[in-house]
């Protein structure tokens, strides 16, 4: 037996120590991943080895556990594949990160603690939802400071249950909001013009026939008094009080005058799945228009939809969370802060948005914590000492059998 063996040992259980004190030290890093030491032993030829070597080092991308920070920016992924795209706004580097604690600076960037911008995609809002532009590239996702431009009402979609109690009115006479007897109920609803203005509709019912209800919009000018008609609906219920939709589903249209610098309003009004039962009148009903108004706070939703809300009500989907995942992920290169570099060892970042593709999903306003189960890493570093231990005491063990040589001369 010579002293290599046993160096041998000593180091790579110093080695070990190292990597076993890293993990200990980041137990509450954000989205730090343990590591763990593979050994080998060394090839010789004979049947007496020659000691061992470090195989390598392996990161755990295990989910830590996910805790609520508060912070509206900050993001954790729910899951073990994807990491969150950030790039250095200097020269342009791409890192990848579990780290999902991000601020605001000065240009409104949505940024790391060391200033990396996190990256995402653009969004097509004509859908509903709203997707992401998947073949457009990364962008740099910002808080979109400032104000939202009103929006015209373009329809109100009511869904509603008509009282098949209600008494059906003949003759049929002139809705007239101040005489109750003219109609059968009534529901106002809220429409803005161009310039963000609020317009108050009423949408007076009337029941006349068995199944048949004719619906009148009637708007009173505010500068007047005076009450018009902007126009009507007609509804036709069948023997089950659902609502007929064939040939095509009944529709009604609110039609207001160009005023006060705002274009003429026409707002189409559905009434998808309406029914008519006993029991009473019950209304639902959302219409898609708004005034302007100040950007309030920002939310992120599973699906890494980076959300504006405003002071107004209104919401905005300014963009999508961009997630990264490897084939190979052991072959990532750590460079500090909680980032790695991709590696022709890891293969090309596989990109998408969370919860596609097997993407795990995010959560916001929570941050995932490290994945180091503390009790463990005690556990290793109790073994970890004792073989260094073992290892010296193999060397002094040959040391005094050498003296013992050295004494028979």
């Amino acid at each position: 037996m010579g002293f290599g063996q046993g160096l041998s040992g000593l180091n790579t259980a110093s080695q070990d120590l190292d990597v076993i004190g890293n993990n200990i030290s980041n137990a509450k890093t954000v989205g730090f991943k343990a590591a763990s030491t593979a050994f080998a032993d060394i090839y010789a030829s004979s049947r007496v080895g020659l000691g061992v070597q470090m195989a390598g080092v392996t990161q755990r991308f295990t989910t830590g556990v996910l805790s609520v920070s508060g912070n509206e920016l900050d993001i954790a992924i729910d899951g073990t594949r994807g990491l969150f795209v950030i790039t250095s706004p200097t020269d342009g580097t791409t890192f990848y990160t579990r780290n999902g604690q991000f601020t605001r600076d000065k240009e409104n960037r949505i940024v790391n603690a060391q200033g990396n911008q996190l990256m995402g995609f653009n969004v097509d809002n004509s859908v509903t939802p709203p997707r992401p532009i998947m073949g457009g590239g990364l962008v740099g996702l910002t808080v979109p400071v400032g104000n939202i431009e009103p929006k015209f009402t373009e329809t109100v979609k009511n869904k509603l249950n008509l009282d098949a109690d209600a008494d059906i009115l003949s003759p049929v006479p002139a809705p007239d909001l101040t005489d109750p007897t003219t109609f059968s109920t009534s529901t106002p609803v809220t429409v803005y013009d161009s310039l963000g203005k609020a317009h108050r509709v009423d949408q007076v019912y009337q029941r006349t026939g068995t199944n048949a209800w004719t619906v009148t919009y009637q708007y009173t000018d505010p500068a007047t008094g005076t009450t018009s008609n902007v126009g009507s609906a007609n509804l036709t219920f069948d023997t089950a009080g659902r609502l007929v939709t064939t040939p095509a589903a009944p529709t009604g249209t609110i039609a207001l005058p160009a005023a006060g610098g705002a274009a003429a309003l026409n707002v189409t009004v559905s009434y998808d799945d309406s029914t008519q039962f006993s029991g009473g009148y019950t209304t639902n009903f959302v219409q898609d228009g708004y005034a302007s108004g100040e950007f309030a706070s920002l939310s992120i939703g599973t699906d890494g939809a980076v959300v504006a809300n405003y002071t107004n009500g209104a919401k905005k989907t300014t963009g999508f969370v961009a997630m990264a995942d490897f084939n190979n992920l052991q072959g990532l290169q750590s460079v500090g802060g909680n980032a790695w570099v991709e590696t022709a060892s890891s293969g090309q970042a596989i990109m998408g948005t969370p919860g596609s593709n097997g993407l795990a999903s995010v959560k916001g306003q929570a941050v995932e914590e490290s994945n180091v189960d503390m009790s463990q890493e005690l556990v290793n570093l109790i073994i970890a000492q004792r073989t260094y231990q073992a290892n010296a005491q193999t060397i002094k063990t040959q040391d005094q059998v050498l003296q013992t040589l050295m004494a028979m001369r």
